[in-house]
């Protein structure tokens, strides 16, 4: 009885499994626009969309069956189907990549066999996205699964874990697109540094190597991760990467792109960041400081200004004695600055008077030897 039951249960799973396969599975039509941008576009949308969406939902339903069996289904869902489920989520249509990712997370659930072969396949496609295509409609989708996957790692962290984070997920950050699956990608960098601390410091180092130098809309986007990192930072870790991290963000601050200077500045309203700071004042005043008090004076926002005496305030408050000692320091040099500038001003005033009389002097000496030639003609 029982073998009959199995019989028929893997006879469901293989007249089910052609059934998605007859229906779903088919070679991606190219994009209608070949300048297709996925930020600024309409996506073309699946035109069979109803007669799909009732697969994808019926398949979704035997997968959550009570009755279904894995030991019996994992002869026939196996690593050729899920290449083939993975293929599809390059579709434009954003209703396919959605059922998609649910189903592929419930595979993933329930198929312990099939769990490095998906991981090691979404670590394929993110590589070709990377350094080959720089296309691929279902990162995000890919990205939102992961996020659930790593929240699951056993500890401690397998090297392969490490490395995908590293060579995977932190180069992402490249990506022209990357406002299309940010957050998704600063989730799961952030699950990973909740799961292992260590990895706190080669991850920001990270960060830090591939800061955008051009693009004011990404700044914006890794200052906000930044946060989150450090909203889950430890201490002792903190230390490890106060000084490279405090440096770029005081670059920040002095973009004359407000949205990066603003969102730089917001990190004095976390008050996680703010204790942080303040047990590290001595280290992080003094790299904060220049960049702060010349903005005060200069920066062309009113509410920048504004953001910036808050600051200083804050600061100011920490520690007031090395706040007052680098305020006359920063004054007394910007005395000698002055000073040397007035010194250059003065040396290229005489320079100038030099050249003018030199000047003056070839043409009275020219002057003079044409007189002489003429005079000696005229003898």
């Amino acid at each position: 009885m029982k073998n009959c039951k199995q019989y028929i249960l893997g006879l469901s799973v293989l007249h089910v499994k052609r059934s998605i396969s007859s229906n779903i599975f088919r070679t991606l039509p190219p994009s209608d626009n070949p300048d297709f941008d996925p930020e600024e576009d309409e996506p073309t949308l699946e035109a069979s969309w109803p007669h799909i969406q009732l697969v994808y939902e019926f398949f979704l339903r035997f997968l959550e069956s009570p009755d279904f069996q894995p030991s019996i289904a994992k002869r026939y869902i196996d690593q050729r189907f899920v290449q083939q489920l993975l293929e599809l989520f390059d579709s434009e249509d954003p209703r396919e990549r959605d059922f998609l990712k649910t189903v592929l997370h419930r595979i993933y659930g329930k198929f312990l066999g099939l769990r490095a072969f998906i991981r090691k396949q979404i670590n394929n496609i993110f590589l070709r996205f990377i350094y080959e295509t720089e296309h691929f409609n279902g990162v995000a989708e890919l990205l939102e699964i992961l996020g659930s996957i790593i929240n699951g790692f056993a500890l401690p962290l397998k090297a392969e874990h490490k490395q995908f984070l590293m060579k995977v997920l932190i180069p992402m950050h490249t990506a022209k697109g990357l406002a299309l699956f940010h957050a998704q990608l600063a989730y799961c960098v952030v699950q990973f540094l909740e799961k292992d601390t260590t990895l706190t410091e080669p991850v920001i180092r990270g960060l830090l190597k591939f800061w955008p130098k051009t693009c004011s809309q990404k700044e914006v986007m890794f200052l906000g991760e930044i946060e989150e990192i450090l909203d889950v930072i430890e201490p002792t870790q903190f230390k490890k990467i106060e000084e490279p991290l405090f440096k770029q963000i005081s670059k920040c601050v002095s973009s004359s792109h407000f949205q990066v200077a603003e969102r730089a500045l917001y990190f004095w309203n976390n008050e996680y960041i703010l204790s942080l700071i303040e047990e590290n004042i001595d280290k992080i005043l003094p790299i904060m400081f220049g960049s702060l008090y010349k903005i005060s004076k200069e920066h062309w926002n009113p509410t920048i200004v504004a953001l910036v005496y808050n600051v200083l305030k804050t600061l100011m408050e920490m520690n007031g004695k090395l706040f007052d000692d680098l305020t006359n320091s920063y004054k007394a040099e910007r005395q000698r600055e002055k000073k040397k500038e007035l010194e250059r001003e003065e040396l290229w005033r005489k320079l100038e008077e030099l050249k003018l009389k030199k000047a003056m002097a070839e043409k009275q000496n020219s002057t003079h030897n044409v007189l002489n030639t003429h005079s000696t003609s005229a003898k």
